[in-house]
C-alpha cells in the first residue's frame, strides 16, 4: 500500500491510495480533482474508486468534476448530500482496491453520513482515513450529531483499531489542536513533544500526517476523556459529559490567548 498526501485549498487533505502490486488507486475526497488526475497520470495508475467522508463541499465538492475525466468511476458515501453518489455504504461493509481490502466506519456527528475507510493489505500498516471526524490532536465540531455519538466514534469506534494504524485526517489542524490539548492538560509530556515536532513540520511546509491510533491516545484530549487528568480539567466524572465539555471549550478556544 502506498499513501500519497495531496494538500488541497487552504488545509485539506485528499489521499491517493494505491496497490503497488495491482496499480489500482482509490482518491480520498477530491476536492480538487485537475490535480489528482495530474496525479494519477504521474503514477502510472488505474483510479478504481473515489472515497467521500462526508457531504460537505471542500471534501465531496470534487467528485462531479472528477467523473468528467472519469466517466464510469463508482463515487462511494455513506450520505445521499454527497455529490455524485453512485455507491451508498453502511457501517462494516467492505470492498477492495486491488488487494486492498477497505472497511467502511460510520462515524456519525460531524455529519450524519461520515464515514472512515480502514484499509489493510498483506504484510501493510494499517490505515484510516478519517475526514472530519478524527484530527491530530482533535476532533470535528458536532454539526449534526451528539457527544455520545463522537465518544462512540472515537473510542469504541476508531479506538478499537490496532495501535499502529496509521491516521489520515481530513485538515491540517494540528499544531492548533496541540495547543487546546495543552490547555487540557499542562503537564502531558507527548503533547509538548508532538507539538514542538507540529511546529518544526509547518515551518518547512510539511504535513503533520499521518498520525497513529497510538499516538491519538497520547495527545489527543478527545481520545483521553477517560483520563482523570482531562476528566478534572473538564469538572465531570462522565467520559461522555467530559467529551462535551471538551468540544464547547474548543469551539470557543483562541490559540493565541492559551497559556
Amino acid at each position: 500500500m502506498k499513501v500519497q498526501i495531496l494538500p488541497a485549498l487552504e488545509d485539506n487533505y485528499m489521499y491517493l491510495i494505491i496497490d503497488e502490486a495491482t496499480k489500482e488507486a482509490a482518491i480520498v475526497d477530491p476536492v480538487s480533482p485537475e490535480y489528482v488526475v495530474r496525479v494519477v497520470q504521474e503514477n502510472d495508475v488505474k483510479l478504481t474508486h473515489v472515497l467521500t467522508t462526508h457531504h460537505h463541499w471542500d471534501h465531496a465538492g470534487g467528485n462531479a468534476k472528477l467523473l468528467a475525466s472519469f466517466p464510469d468511476l463508482p463515487v462511494y458515501g455513506g450520505d445521499d448530500r454527497v455529490q455524485a453518489i453512485s455507491r451508498k455504504i453502511t457501517h462494516n461493509d467492505t470492498f477492495n482496491i486491488g488487494n486492498l481490502s477497505v472497511k467502511c466506519l460510520a462515524t456519525p456527528c460531524h455529519t450524519k453520513g461520515h464515514i472512515c475507510y480502514y484499509v489493510t493489505g498483506g504484510e501493510d500498516t494499517p490505515a484510516v482515513f478519517t475526514g472530519d471526524t478524527l484530527f491530530a490532536g482533535g476532533c470535528g465540531r458536532f454539526f449534526e450529531g451528539t457527544a455520545q455519538q463522537m465518544y462512540k466514534a472515537l473510542i469504541e469506534v476508531l479506538g478499537s483499531l490496532p495501535e499502529d494504524t496509521k491516521v489520515y485526517c481530513g485538515h491540517e489542524y494540528t499544531v492548533n489542536n496541540l495547543k487546546f490539548g495543552l490547555h487540557v492538560e499542562p503537564e502531558n509530556e507527548a503533547i509538548k513533544n508532538k507539538l514542538s515536532w507540529a511546529d518544526g513540520q509547518l515551518i518547512s511546509n510539511l504535513p503533520t500526517i499521518p498520525s497513529t491510533i497510538k499516538d491519538e491516545k497520547l495527545t489527543n484530549p478527545f481520545m483521553r476523556v477517560h483520563e482523570p487528568s482531562v476528566m478534572k480539567h473538564a469538572q465531570q466524572t462522565d467520559p461522555i459529559q467530559t467529551m462535551s465539555y471538551l468540544r464547547r471549550e474548543k469551539d470557543n478556544f483562541n490559540p493565541s490567548r492559551s497559556k
